[in-house]
């Protein structure tokens, strides 16, 4: 009877122990699922945000460059400022010539300047100077020969004084020296394909070449050809390429036919 009883007693422990363990299970469960998920162990990415563009440096605003003087007065005042400037003689050979520059007053142009210019002008490679033609030398005084740069009125006038009709257009080189047109120092020529600054050298070397003795113009050589820098290219090429210098890059003289 006591064993009955024992095995009773265990049978009930049992039974008792499984419920409460299967009760523990199933409360487990739920806990489980109203908890949800179990978190991952990678973590979620952050989103990244582009960063915002700087804004663009408002830029400085430059200068507009100062226009060039297209405008050129008709008369000036006849009298005439000297540069007092002088430099060494250039040239090859040849008798050497002092010329001064002049500027007409009330004129925009620096004496000083155009005298320089005219300087180089005369020394340049394809010059006279550079071919045994003459030796230049610029001086502010006991001069052989004067380059006067004159308004068109007075440029007419020292030339008309000589017996030639620029007709305000024109250059000319006189007993005294060369006549410079203002209207040709600034401008150029409308048949020059070169800059002003380009032409000037035609002038120089167009009237000092009368100034060494060359008295002649001459003509076109032949279409497609370098007009000679004795032609009177403002009157018209005739066929032949606008030229400034009187040799050309070999060093070979630009000539053409005589003009009666």
């Amino acid at each position: 009877m006591a064993r009955l009883l024992l095995f009773v007693a265990v049978l009930a422990g049992v039974t008792l122990g499984g419920g409460v363990a299967l009760a523990y299970w199933k409360k487990a469960q739920e806990r489980d699922v109203s908890a949800g998920p179990a978190p991952s162990s990678t973590p979620t990415p952050k989103p990244v945000l582009s960063p915002k563009p700087s804004p663009s440096p408002t830029p400085t605003p430059k200068p507009s460059p100062k226009p060039k003087r297209t405008t050129v007065p008709q008369s000036g005042r006849g009298t005439f400022t000297t540069a007092r400037s002088s430099g060494d003689a250039v040239g090859t050979g040849g008798t050497l010539r002092r010329y001064r520059v002049q500027v007409e007053d009330g004129v925009d142009i620096s004496a000083r300047e155009a005298a320089a210019e005219i300087q180089e002008i005369l020394a340049h490679p394809r010059g006279w100077a550079a071919h045994g033609r003459g030796r230049f030398q610029l001086v502010s005084e006991n001069a052989d020969f004067v380059i006067r740069i004159a308004t068109p009125d007075t440029a007419d006038r020292l030339c008309l004084a000589q017996g030639l009709n620029t007709r305000g257009e024109l250059n000319c080189e006189t007993t005294q020296g060369v006549v410079v047109n203002l209207k040709r120092w600034m401008l150029g020529s409308p048949t020059f394909s070169g800059p002003p600054e380009e032409y000037r050298h035609l002038i120089i070397n167009h009237e000092v070449g009368h100034e060494i003795g060359i008295r002649m113009h001459m003509s076109c050589p032949g279409p497609g050809k370098l007009a000679p820098v004795m032609m009177q290219q403002i009157k018209g090429l005739n066929g032949c390429r606008s030229n400034a210098y009187p040799y050309d890059e070999d060093g070979s003289y630009i000539t053409g036919p005589v003009v009666p």
